[in-house]
């Protein structure tokens, strides 16, 4: 039995554990405007139905996530974790408050510094630097949110023609998947991005202690090569995404289009 049929076979005692952006909301121009995908919150709600857990963890505002997959039972971890919301209650990790200083000076300086063409997305406690309009520009942007992390006590990352800003002892996707996956006995991570490598460390180290995972990458024209490589099934977009959540509640159920969904 594969990882896949694993997961499928056993998901009253599963975690499925998914990104937002760029695997069940298209990605679009405007960060602002991003929302899901036809489906997505369907399929969520069902999910949450049959699995043992069911999370979304993104870098955006968790009170963004909550608005846009209005689910019952839905985890949500927000800001790569600096932010959860279980059971519709706000649940931050102790002493996070303490970065909003920080954060809001860096957002002045980085609007003072940055070029023309790129932008600052402020969340509280992160920010996201977005140059997609102008991609040439990623060099001196990183450069410039570099030298502004330093100076707060901050550290960055990089993104899909982003780059995010976070507190220094900020966790990361991995850190969260391993939480939510305690004590199940099968666990998959659906994401897109480079922010999604940790959670596909974190599956890992989830199977050599004995769980059945599966590491989803969803492909675009922007993949990371680096996850698609390490994925045991790539789709193709979104769209192949929601639907391959799908498939996990109907075992009959098969993607319509041969390159939506293909196992590595």
């Amino acid at each position: 039995m594969d990882g896949v049929d694993a997961l499928r076979s056993h998901l009253a005692d599963a975690a499925v554990l998914i990104d937002f952006d760029g695997t069940l909301a298209p990605i679009v121009d405007d960060p602002t405007r991003a929302g899901p995908g036809p489906g997505a919150v369907e399929v969520l709600a069902d999910l949450v139905a049959g699995a043992a857990v069911v999370g979304v963890v993104s870098g955006r505002p968790v009170e963004v996530l909550a608005r846009h997959l209005p689910v019952e039972r839905l985890h949500l971890a927000g800001l790569y974790g600096l932010e959860r919301m279980e059971l519709g209650v706000a649940v931050n990790p102790p002493g996070s408050d303490r970065w909003v200083v920080p954060i809001a000076a860096a957002a002045a300086d980085l609007v003072a510094r940055l070029p023309d063409g790129a932008t600052v997305e402020a969340k509280r406690l992160s920010l996201t630097v977005h140059f997609r309009r102008r991609p040439e520009l990623g060099p001196e942007v990183l450069a410039v949110c570099q030298d502004v992390a330093a100076a707060h006590g901050l550290t960055v990352r990089p993104a899909r023609k982003a780059v995010e800003v976070h507190p220094s002892e900020a966790p990361d996707k991995g850190v969260v998947v391993e939480g939510l996956a305690a004590g199940c006995t099968a666990a998959c991570f659906v994401g897109d991005d480079v922010g999604d490598l940790p959670a596909f460390d974190a599956l890992d180290r989830l199977s050599d202690e004995g769980l059945d995972t599966v590491r989803v990458a969803v492909e675009s024209e922007e993949s990371v090569p680096e996850l698609l490589a390490r994925a045991d099934v790539v789709v193709a977009g979104s769209p192949g995404a929601i639907g391959w959540l799908r498939s996990l509640l109907e075992p009959q159920w098969r993607l319509g289009a041969a390159s939506a969904s293909r196992p590595r």
